[in-house]
């Protein structure tokens, strides 16, 4: 009985964690990062400034959050790619999947796009851009062959590039998501030397 009682407590807190997040997305892209305060995202919510802190001690904290788990999928997907046979289809995969995540995260690309200068005085900013480098490179390694050679390498970082510019880019211009994203997929695997097909599990 009291690993039931833990456990939705755990649920939650987990719960109340993500309203939090989401409603701090929604405030910082609606007035600003800097304009946004903890009091604010607190009462919002309906939780006390002290409960708030249970999760985040600061805005940077909740920005850092986000930036992570959006991290974590991508090192997912590189670490299932990695497991994959080097095909058409694993890399209409790779795409498919990436898509989705970016998709996902527009929200926080588009944070981390309109409030640079804030966001780029985060003691962990400049080793975040290092990091999103480095998978970059290795989302590019797994879309070409070994060894392949340079315009192989730009035709799939325009693919990926691609992907994150155009669905920030056309957010608000596109009729619905679904027809942006199937737009900037078409475009994409085609950059991705691969003919369109769908994502594996």
């Amino acid at each position: 009985m009291h690993e039931k009682v833990h456990g939705d407590g755990h649920e939650r807190g987990r719960d109340t964690r993500s309203r939090l997040r989401e409603l701090a997305l929604q405030l910082f892209a609606e007035q600003g990062y800097e304009q946004t305060s903890l009091r604010e995202i607190a009462e919002r919510l309906g939780v006390t400034k002290a409960a708030l802190y249970y999760y985040f001690k600061s805005k940077e904290d909740i920005v850092r959050s986000l930036v992570e788990d959006y991290m974590a999928e991508i090192d997912e997907l590189i670490a299932w790619g990695k497991d994959q046979p080097r095909s058409a289809e694993t890399r209409a995969a790779i795409v498919h999947r990436y898509l989705d995540i970016v998709a996902n995260g527009t929200e926080v690309f588009r944070l981390l796009h309109q409030n640079q200068a804030a966001v780029s005085s985060l003691a962990s900013a400049k080793e975040r851009g290092e990091l999103f480098r480095e998978r970059m490179d290795a989302l590019i390694g797994l879309l070409t062959e070994s060894g392949a050679p340079m315009h192989a390498q730009i035709r799939a970082a325009s693919c990926l590039m691609s992907i994150s510019f155009c669905l920030m880019r056309y957010h608000d211009r596109a009729a619905n998501l679904d027809e942006l994203k199937a737009a900037v997929l078409d475009v994409a695997l085609e950059l991705a030397d691969t003919a369109p097909a769908p994502a594996t599990a």
